[in-house]
């Protein structure tokens, strides 16, 4: 399980296609979960100054992953440990779908996302971009906007996405349980 606090920004020092080597400081060792721009990957391999992943063609249908490449910047969130701060939200680095930058459009920033996803989005309610727990501000027809503070900026990927980058979605997850409970009733 994930916060949806980003703790760092890694650079993806190579990628294959299925093996996933990111250059990061966090501490993690072989058979831990991180999240990486928001998919939960296991660390197959800690390298000096590096955290290797495993990645599944699973993962790669239903995630902005297999469009990375060296250079590239990923948020990374180590998870959760029992005891530590609840800081952003319940994230499972399980990606829902993939949205799409639309822009900014006064105090707000706008995600145009598959219908599948915005019929879990709520005013107020919480929702992972690349990882990043965010508030949902408002919402349209083709998607939801959010507010973007400068310290959010600052330390995810978030401040270098232009319109039309891919994003990877998880709607709240006790949207989707409330659905499947008030089915066929």
């Amino acid at each position: 399980m994930f916060t949806g606090i980003v703790r760092e920004r890694g650079r993806v020092a190579s990628f294959d296609g299925g093996r996933l080597v990111v250059a990061a400081t966090i501490h993690a060792v072989a058979g831990d979960s991180v999240a990486v721009a928001g998919v939960c990957l296991t660390v197959v391999e800690r390298g000096d100054g590096t955290l290797a992943f495993d990645v599944s063609p699973e993962t790669l249908a239903r995630s902005t992953l297999g469009a990375l490449g060296a250079g590239d910047e990923v948020n990374l969130e180590p998870a959760l440990r029992a005891g530590e701060p609840l800081g952003g939200h319940i994230v499972q680095g399980h990606v829902d779908g993939v949205g799409t930058l639309r822009g900014p459009a006064g105090d707000l920033t706008w995600f145009d996302v598959p219908a599948a996803i915005l019929r879990y989005c709520v005013e107020k309610g919480s929702i992972t971009v690349d990882g990043t727990s965010l508030t949902v501000a408002a919402l349209d027809d083709d998607g939801f906007a959010v507010a973007l503070i400068p310290q959010t900026l600052a330390v995810t990927t978030l401040g270098a996405l232009a319109p039309g980058d891919a994003v990877n979605l998880e709607v709240d997850v006790l949207a989707k349980y409330v659905e499947r409970l008030t089915m066929d009733r």
